[in-house]
């Protein structure tokens, strides 16, 4: 960054490390055509803010590009013009009121904090830049504070501006739709203004708020990229433009769809924190950086780098439909193989039959547990497990108890009928005694019965926004200060309650973000538990976020939502790549699938370190040109490694499956510890057993692993899976 000779903050370069040089000269003057120049270079032509790269922008001074704040004072003229004030370096990192952010716990980070102000408006401006050397990663913030002496409007405040002076860019962003979550798409920058939004009060299916620039021809192995992650759970945009002189700049943060945040003297605004990652090793190297820091330095509490115990869900068991001797027989199986945690989901509570009542009236349902929750809780803990629950506090039911007390609580329109999702509605939590309820609620919940993990979930999106509780001039802040009150609610319980798991879902992955990885160190991945379609899904969630926050378990067949049939084997292969579990009836199994779910378990026990916090791997993806998927694990010390392939699209003559692995020491030598191999439900055993016997055996050098490589047989059936452990061969080198 430079500060130029009229005071504005420029940024002058964001990459590798590079040695000394004039980086101002990458930003040689010129006179742009109807792009209006700063006063005091009215003659000389050669000072547009149109063309100067800018470390967060003004309003309304002759930047035309994206900006990332837009300003009104009380006589309703817009704009601003940030001057350099002062700057200090401090040791730890920031934090931010009310919003989650990365945390420091290991004291390596520093803070840069840039003061700028408008020198009209009185507008101070706080840049926050959070340096973690060690992990390769800068977080930046932004605080505003009204020192002047009139009443301001925010109607934009983005988190983060970041010019990049040259190169080539493509964009790789998620999108997708409810049970189809973050498919990886990747495009040519255009010269164009290109967004990755969400207006639904979440981070929504449909957009994934983490974006990636990168090289045109960067791979997983090679080539420049550039990762932008907002902490943030709400509407948020992010803009990409392609500019004149080929600049580009990108700016995130709230999105100002209906956003307007009224600031009075004295007050402050604090936009969420971005997480900035560069790598020019390549995507995986980027998303290994991502991995890393969210597990350390987002994720909090006792459970942030514990082994997630393995559970049986009834949801796709019983749905509605269930009792006390119902879930106990589920749970009685599970436990004699090996599961570790039975989850209560929909429906124990209110008038709850359906998805139609009851939300909102935390109390149980007596009809459907007699005596309670406790005589249950007792008797899941006396089979050794431990008691998991469903709740959706933030949304109430119109037929709920909740509702017909308190109907102002709920976000709807003065005069208008409101829009229903699920026969539901958002609750206030802009309203501090929404908030209050709830935690009243959950705390009563948690403090009265044994429950050692809870499902958060979120049904339905924002609309009829509009808050009982708020005058009109403060209407435009409902949508940011719901946000800080689901922040508020869930920082209260992790807090009051470390040790209990929360699991965060949002009709499963509609709102899976840094944001909530704050305060759930796991996040339900999707509601599609199809082993097929989880490929793709957790492929691209793999871009930004840890395995270990990845909610997976495996499912019945037929799938319930797609109806394909899926070898046991290779739905725990894919799960596996998760928390891992189980949501189906355990008694419908056969005594050989019940071997089988042993083993598994078992298995995924004895890997666990190893894939919840090994380095992560792309080597074939489900988009590919392959016909399987394949991803590995490599433990930090390089002493093992798990590959995992599926066969997507089974052929009558097949090429090989090769893949190369990585991550490993050229120098050592490994063997295959473990070998499992899942094949398709119309193989024969003779056929089965060939298939093992050409499957790789002896003993390999690393380098020979990630170069040559290992080729696998032809894998026959519906979706075959192979699954093999490396491990280093001891006193051995290659």
């Amino acid at each position: 960054m430079q500060i130029d000779s009229r005071g504005h903050l420029l940024h002058l370069y964001y990459g590798s490390r590079i040695g000394e040089g004039d980086l101002a000269a990458l930003y040689p003057p010129a006179d742009v055509s109807f792009s209006p120049n700063y006063y005091a270079h009215r003659f000389d032509r050669l000072a547009s803010p149109d063309i100067l790269p800018q470390e967060y922008t003004g309003c309304n001074v002759g930047d035309f590009r994206l900006s990332t704040i837009s300003v009104t004072d009380a006589a309703g003229v817009r704009g601003a013009d940030f001057l350099y004030v002062s700057h200090e370096i401090s040791s730890g990192k920031y934090a931010l009121h009310g919003l989650p952010a990365a945390h420091d716990e290991d004291q390596e980070a520093e803070t840069l904090t840039v003061r700028l102000q408008d020198p009209v408006t009185g507008l101070g401006l706080e840049l926050l830049y959070g340096v973690f050397e060690r992990q390769d990663v800068i977080t930046r913030a932004v605080r505003l504070a009204n020192h002047g002496n009139g009443a301001l409007q925010l109607h934009k405040v983005a988190s983060a501006c970041l010019d990049l002076p040259f190169g080539q860019w493509d964009l790789i962003h998620f999108h997708g739709r409810h049970a189809m979550e973050r498919q990886v798409q990747r495009v040519h920058l255009a010269d164009a203004i290109q967004t990755v939004s969400s207006t639904r009060g979440a981070s929504s299916h449909h957009h994934n708020p983490f974006v990636i620039l990168c090289d045109r021809q960067a791979t997983e192995e090679a080539g420049a990229c550039c990762g932008v992650m907002p902490v943030y759970s709400g509407s948020f945009r992010t803009d990409v433009e392609l500019t004149q002189n080929g600049l580009v700049r990108l700016v995130t943060g709230i999105h100002d769809d209906g956003f307007c945040w009224l600031l009075r003297p004295g007050e402050q605004f604090t936009a969420p924190e971005v997480i900035f990652a560069y790598s020019d090793q390549g995507l995986g190297r980027l998303s290994r950086i991502y991995h890393r820091f969210l597990r350390h330095n987002i994720c909090r509490g006792p459970w942030r780098f514990a082994r997630r115990p393995v559970l049986i869900n009834n949801w796709e068991a019983t749905y509605f439909d269930f009792d006390t001797e119902k879930i106990v027989r589920i749970a009685e199986k599970a436990a004699g193989l090996g599961v570790e945690l039975m989850v209560l989901d929909d429906g124990w509570f209110g008038k709850r039959n359906d998805d139609n009542s009851g939300l909102g009236d935390w109390q149980v349902n007596t009809r459907k547990l007699p005596g309670g929750l406790d005589p249950l809780i007792r008797r899941i803990h006396a089979l050794g497990m431990k008691f998991g629950i469903w709740v959706e506090p933030e949304m109430v039911s119109v037929d709920s108890d909740l509702y017909r007390a308190h109907p102002d609580w709920a976000l709807t329109l003065p005069g208008r009928d409101p829009a229903m999702g699920r026969d539901q509605l958002v609750l206030d939590l802009a309203r501090p005694e929404v908030v209050e309820y709830l935690a009243d609620c959950m705390t009563a919940l948690l403090q009265e019965h044994a429950i050692d993990y809870v499902k958060w979930d979120m049904n339905r999106n924002m609309s009829d926004v509009y808050s009982r509780a708020l005058p009109p001039e403060r209407q435009g802040e409902v949508t940011h200060r719901y946000m800080l009150g689901v922040y508020s609610l869930l920082e209260r319980l992790t807090q009051q309650f470390p040790q209990v798991l929360f699991e965060g879902c949002a009709g499963g992955g509609g709102r899976f973000d840094a944001g909530m990885l704050a305060y759930c160190p796991q996040i339900w991945c999707s509601d599609d538990t199809d082993a097929i379609e989880r490929l793709t899904i957790q492929n691209g969630t793999s871009y930004g976020y840890p395995v270990s926050a990845v909610g997976a378990h495996v499912s019945a067949c037929p799938n319930h939502q797609t109806g394909r049939t899926t070898p046991l084997e290779t739905r725990a292969v894919v799960a596996m790549s998760g928390t891992f579990g189980y949501e189906l009836d355990l008694n419908r199994l056969t005594e050989a699938e019940c071997g089988e779910v042993r083993a598994q378990i078992e298995r995924f026990k004895r890997w666990a370190a190893l894939i919840g916090s090994g380095a992560y791997f792309r080597l074939a993806p489900p988009d590919g040109e392959s016909d399987f998927t394949a991803w590995q694990f490599a433990s930090e010390d390089r002493r093992e490694a798990l590959l995992n392939l599926v066969v997507t699209h089974p052929r009558a003559n097949p090429r090989s499956a090769h893949v190369r692995l990585r991550g490993l020491d050229p120098d050592a030598c490994y063997r295959v510890d473990e070998l499992v191999f899942a094949a398709g439900s119309n193989v024969d055993d003779a056929r089965h057993e060939g298939g093992m016997a050409a499957l790789p055996q002896g003993k390999f050098s690393g380098s020979f692993l990630m170069h040559a490589g290992v080729a696998l047989p032809h894998l026959f059936g519906d979706y075959p899976a192979v699954q093999l452990h490396f491990v280093q061969a001891e006193g051995e080198k290659a």
